[in-house]
């Protein structure tokens, strides 16, 4: 593959783009190291050299299937490989989601990169680094054990004018050396066996080293996946109106005769599309071209009402019991008061501001894709399928796309793409508009959750009873859009949407805590079909579990902070997280609501604890609601976070800034509309997100644990966030809200029941 970068200054003036050509049966790495056969065959986990490369010039080259999201994570990856082979951060080059040179740790999704991905790529760094002291040790003369490496110079303990360069031991050539690799994907463990440095060493691991791409996205010289080009290419729009799917009766290509530089109109089942030679054209004709569609079979929900009566009263074909001890109904019945409570989650969409969009190339039985996918296996694996092709025919290259939040973990585009490409002979380029992104992309799973909660008449919380009941992902894993347009038939009903956040954080002594899935897969494709979003299904869970412990607490008469400690008392990094947010924010003890106050505007504050795969977090929420309109303004948030060893402290602050304001942006604004044929938000101005001037002030305490291995950040700081909002809401007005979004007439309708 060659590349040729140009600024979008350049672009603009001189019509240019970025120009990919490719040989699938080249090399795609700079580094000598790997030779061609990485092309034509996957890599081996048990070679060396499938993970790490060393170039003439000492750079350092690492493969992984792992991807940046814009999260930043690739910089921290790239501190664990600098730190274990200790060469300085910059001499890292990481090539990373190219399907033809690196191995499949599983997709970049569930803030598991750094807990799992970073292990893999550190052991094998060790064993690098081994392999490296064990050629200095013949070189030098000199046993290993007396041997010492800085900036990548291995010298002799005592005698550093004995020297030699990892480049001079093996800059340009491969290890030729096998490693363990047990497990597959995001279980694999790689070079078990070797040692690793003890944290005590680190020197680079725990430094904000600043992230490697962010500069040229500042100069506007990052190459993203619409800014793709390849020789010949054509371009794509699909043709999906935004109701359940359905058979094309007829498509009158006499109606888009008049548009020039269409190419041709691609029917295949019931996935239509057009292929243009510009951009624009492909526009036009994806609107002109008249379409007669049959009536679907599927009706979905026709409103909000018959949604939660759909997961109230489905059975589920999968319940997950997450906690089951002692003996409910018994305690219940000792229950000197009872709590009960029903809350409902949205449809939300992932929202990215940038739409979906692919190149590719399919010549024969090959293809080549470009995407911003988050599982580059996974997208290889789908397309091949649907081309009825083999695995290895199909090679999926990484460029970074807009800010998915789990979107492009079933990416649907490159399948659009590669079956334009199929028709036409030509690599077409495909982005989907506005309506197509907002209207078909996978949602947030809805749902609906149902607690009790018995308490004796010390007060005590003696019986805890949760149920989730949520839709699963119907398109993670699964058969995709335009694979199904075609022909092939999903399997399963897809993936249950996790489990964490329904109260198994405290200890009960009677409690049951359970996450059913919903049946949720149509005959047709909808545009309610669903995925993974941000921290899913542990969001809705935990602003259930945590609005239900404040009501008790509050007719209790207790403080929720002092509440929830009683029954955190067994677990130490909880409540490290909730006594330092709380330092944090100056939290004041008194009951919930707080006394009334005078005039249309009244301020409150509330308190949530987050779990989300480990990663601990607490936050205290402050807001302002005005009474006459309903409008709630979260003036701050307060969020403490203990992932365990921070690997870049500032790359965490980021992320946490991040979930944040994304987090106050689905609790107060963020919903699907819809009806029982389809989707009615298509724009943003039918769908708001949350603007600069209503971001809140974000404080945050880094809680470091150097003796853990790093866990994920990606995810867990939106969890306690909607919680938060809802219990400080609660402070501030006396009114309870069980429905998200929060929207003012929502708050209006509860302030006059």
């Amino acid at each position: 593959m060659e590349t040729k970068r140009i600024s979008r200054r350049q672009f603009v003036k001189g019509s240019g783009a970025l120009i990919v050509s490719f040989n699938f049966l080249g090399p795609v790495s700079r580094v000598l190291g790997q030779n061609e056969t990485f092309a034509n065959t996957d890599p081996e986990a048990t070679a060396l050299d499938s993970w790490v490369s060393i170039a003439q010039d000492g750079s350092v080259t690492v493969f992984t299937s792992k991807v940046d999201l814009g999260t930043g994570v690739v910089t921290a990856l790239s501190q664990i490989v600098a730190e274990e082979l200790d060469v300085p951060f910059h001499r890292i080059h990481m090539e990373t989601g190219d399907t033809s040179n690196t191995i499949d740790q599983a997709a970049t999704v569930g803030s598991r990169t750094i807990e799992r991905g970073g292990p893999q790529l550190r052991q094998a760094a060790a064993a690098a680094r081994q392999e490296l002291l064990k050629l200095a040790a013949v070189r030098l003369e000199t046993p290993v054990e007396q041997l010492t490496v800085s900036d990548g110079v291995v010298s002799v303990i005592g005698s550093p004018a004995k020297k030699i360069s990892y480049a001079n031991l093996i800059g340009g050539r491969r290890f030729d050396v096998k490693i363990t690799a047990t497990g597959v994907g995001a279980a694999m463990n790689v070079a078990a066996e070797v040692r690793a440095k003890d944290h005590k060493e680190y020197k680079i691991v725990g430094t904000s080293v600043p992230r490697i791409d962010l500069p040229p996205k500042f100069t506007g010289e990052f190459i993203y996946t619409p800014d793709v080009r390849v020789p010949g290419m054509l371009h794509g729009r699909v043709v999906r109106p935004a109701v359940v799917n359905s058979k094309p009766l007829n498509v009158d290509e006499t109606s888009i005769a008049q548009i020039a530089g269409v190419v041709k109109v691609v029917q295949e089942g019931s996935f239509v599309g057009v292929v243009a030679k510009t951009e624009w054209s492909a526009i036009q004709a994806a609107r002109t071209l008249k379409v007669t569609w049959s009536t679907p079979a599927t009706k979905l929900p026709a409103n909000n009402d018959e949604l939660h009566a759909y997961l109230k009263n489905t059975k589920s074909f999968a319940e997950r019991v997450v906690a089951d001890k002692g003996s409910l109904e018994p305690a219940f019945s000792q229950a000197a008061k009872t709590f009960e409570a029903t809350y409902h989650w949205p449809f939300q969409l992932h929202g990215m501001i940038g739409p979906s969009c692919a190149v590719a190339d399919v010549q024969g039985n090959k293809a080549t894709i470009w995407a911003g996918s988050q599982g580059t296996f996974n997208t290889r694996r789908q397309v091949a399928e649907m081309l009825g092709l083999p695995e290895k025919n199909v090679r999926v290259i990484y460029r970074e796309s807009a800010g998915c939040y789990g979107r492009l973990s079933p990416d649907d585009v490159p399948q659009d793409a590669a079956l334009m490409s199929r028709a036409v002979g030509k690599p077409v380029r495909v982005q989907w508009m506005r309506e197509d992104e907002h209207a078909w992309e996978p949602k947030g799973p809805a749902q609906l959750m149902t607690a009790r909660a018995g308490v004796d008449a010390q007060g005590k919380v003696i019986a805890w009873d949760y149920m989730d009941r949520s839709f699963p992902w119907t398109t993670t894993g699964m058969v995709l859009l335009a694979s199904r347009q075609v022909g092939l038939k999903p399997k399963g009903q897809g993936i249950p949407n996790g489990t964490d956040g329904g109260g198994e954080i405290y200890s009960f002594d009677n409690q049951k805590v359970v996450a059913a899935a919903i049946p949720w897969l149509h005959p047709d494709p909808t545009p309610l079909r669903t995925s993974n979003l941000r921290a899913p299904g542990d969001l809705a869970r935990t602003f259930a579990s945590e609005s239900f412990m404040d009501e008790i607490a509050s007719s209790l008469a207790v403080d929720p902070v002092q509440f929830r400690l009683r029954y955190l008392s067994s677990s130490k990094r909880p409540t490290d997280a909730l006594l330092a947010v709380t330092k944090k924010a100056g939290w004041q003890e008194r009951p919930s609501p707080a006394p009334a106050s005078n005039g249309s505007k009244a301020k409150g504050r509330g308190v949530a604890v987050g779990n989300r795969s480990n990663t601990m977090t607490a936050a205290v929420a402050e807001v302002e609601v005005d009474r006459a309109t309903g409008k709630i303004s979260v003036k701050r948030v307060v969020l403490a976070h203990d992932c365990g060893l921070i690997v870049n402290p500032d790359g965490l602050t980021n992320q946490i800034e991040g979930n944040v304001i994304q987090g106050v942006s689905r609790t107060l604004m963020e919903e699907v509309q819809f009806d029982a044929s389809g989707v009615k938000n298509l724009d943003w101005a039918s769908y708001p997100i949350i603007t600069f001037q209503d971001a809140p002030e974000v404080d945050i305490v880094l809680i470091n644990r150097p003796e853990m291995q790093p866990l994920g950040g990606g995810e867990p700081s939106i969890v306690p966030v909607p919680a938060a909002i809802a219990n400080a809401v609660f402070d501030a007005i006396g009114v309870r809200l069980r429905e998200i979004p929060f929207t003012p007439e929502r708050v209006l309708s509860a302030l006059k029941a």
